[in-house]
């Protein structure tokens, strides 16, 4: 009943959040709301057997409404419970058009990725893996920037073209199951042979890699984040991007596990050479969001390398880094809010100096940005130390190349926080005040988990590994 609760909550509040009249009361309404589903996932990861729950959904066509909440469930689950309440704490004070619309489409967003995460049935996956984005397209046309429109309509090109590839592939792995069931025990049963298994890899893959996204499959990130609300953007870029990784190991590899093997290779240098791409672009970036956007397909890049070397240690390493990057990526992202908003620009040749009239600030600036580049003792260097080490046990030189983005990681984060507090105050920056207490508070929640989770990852490992394992034993 607890997974099915994960899914109710969001999906029920954000349908009543559309019924208020006032943007304070769907505000706070939000806030509670999505702190009632952090307090029940907790109890989730807490529970020491896997949840589920299991009822007649779609009888005739073989599709049941089927949850699990297995290792990797949990710790996507619970990272989808956490960056609600921050993201929403963080923004309490500011102001949105129809707010009650916002947040309600915030609402019905985490929903349908609290459905991705838990869906064992692929028809439910598929539902769920559009609801989490329908809600994206009106969030970013309505409230997002001057080229909105244009952004919007790109993000849906692509994201509406991988939706189709994986339901032709979804359909024809349905009808090849002996019992015309979408379960995923009868997908994983399906045996094909070699040429049929490449094929629908390639479909499925190439909807999951435009939802991380990976090189080739990048284009329309940068973009979609800069233009889009940073209450959305927190979303796509802490969580949503969680969706493609989290459904090639859930779905591709145990599906396909021929054509894994077969392509690995092809990925892992396609996600080496979006890593430094990305970093490479993101060192000549002027622009905040857009930095941070590069940054995040770089570590993106990492976990879809890391998953295809089909080596535990660094699977284990992607799925604490999952829940890490979540975490990091939204303190980033949080703070390049504030600073827009206070200060009325993004780009780092304005700016400087803010060290000394925001310390606080400049202070958690800076373990954000440690964490960016996985410091030891940081939350991110434990599951970035799996994946390299999976990475090198699997092939030396492809590990070495992708071992260059750390170095570039360094230069593009120090970078971006010596032209954010350090040097002389300008002119945007002279009248800069410190963190208010909303974003503080979210903030400091942030670095808190960065530490603990730095200094005792252990129970995120101990979290993963029956997932770990159960893939390993299916292949």
């Amino acid at each position: 009943m607890i997974a099915l609760l994960l899914l109710l909550i969001p999906l029920a509040t954000g349908l009543i959040c559309f019924g208020l009249k006032q943007g304070n009361a769907a505000k706070y309404f939000s806030l509670l709301a999505s702190v009632a589903t952090l307090g029940l996932a907790l109890i989730a990861v807490y529970t020491p057997s896997s949840i589920g729950y299991d009822t007649a959904w779609l009888s005739d066509l073989g599709s049941r409404f089927t949850l699990k909440m297995d290792g990797m469930g949990k710790m996507l689950c619970l990272l989808t419970a956490v960056v609600y309440p921050l993201i929403f704490t963080a923004v309490y004070r500011n102001e949105y058009k129809n707010a009650s619309a916002f947040f309600g489409l915030m609402l019905l967003t985490q929903a349908g990725l609290m459905g991705v995460f838990l869906a064992t049935d692929a028809l439910l996956f598929y539902f769920f893996w559009e609801l989490a984005l329908i809600p994206v397209y009106f969030l970013c046309s309505l409230w997002g920037g001057e080229k909105r429109i244009a952004v919007t309509f790109k993000f849906f090109i692509y994201t509406f073209i991988g939706s189709l590839l994986m339901l032709v592939g979804l359909l024809y792995m349905y009808f090849q199951t002996a019992d015309h069931s979408f379960s995923i025990a009868s997908l994983y049963a399906v045996k094909l042979d070699a040429v049929h298994q490449s094929l629908l890899f390639w479909l499925f893959f190439v909807a999951f890699a435009i939802k991380m996204p990976i090189f080739p499959f990048h284009t329309w990130q940068p973009d979609a984040y800069e233009q889009s609300p940073t209450a959305t953007t927190m979303v796509m870029s802490g969580v949503m991007v969680k969706m493609g990784l989290f459904a090639v190991v859930r779905w591709l590899i145990p599906m396909f596990p021929l054509a894994t093997a077969q392509f690995s290779n092809t990925v892992i240098i396609l996600s080496v050479i979006g890593m430094i791409y990305a970093s490479l672009i993101a060192i000549r970036q002027d622009d905040i969001k857009r930095l941070i956007a590069y940054s995040s397909i770089a570590h993106i890049g990492l976990m879809s390398a890391a998953i295809f070397t089909n080596n535990p240690s660094a699977l284990t390493g992607v799925m604490i880094q999952m829940f890490n990057h979540g975490i990091n990526v939204i303190g980033l992202w949080i703070l390049a809010d504030l600073i827009e908003k206070q200060l009325g620009t993004r780009k780092l040749s304005e700016l400087g100096g803010l060290a000394q009239k925001a310390p606080a600030m400049a202070i958690l600036l800076v373990l954000m940005a440690l964490a960016n580049i996985a410091l030891p003792l940081t939350n991110a260097f434990v599951g970035e130390f799996l994946m390299f080490n999976g990475l090198f046990g699997h092939n030396i030189w492809m590990a070495a190349v992708a071992g260059i983005s750390i170095i570039l990681a360094a230069v593009y984060t120090l970078n971006m926080v010596q032209k954010i507090i350090y040097g002389n105050l300008s002119a945007r920056t002279e009248n800069a005040m410190d963190l208010p207490l909303n974003v503080k508070l979210a903030l400091v929640i942030i670095a808190i988990l960065v530490i603990v989770f730095g200094v005792f990852p252990q129970p995120m490992i101990e979290l993963t590994k029956d997932s770990v394992r159960a893939l390993f034993v299916k292949n």
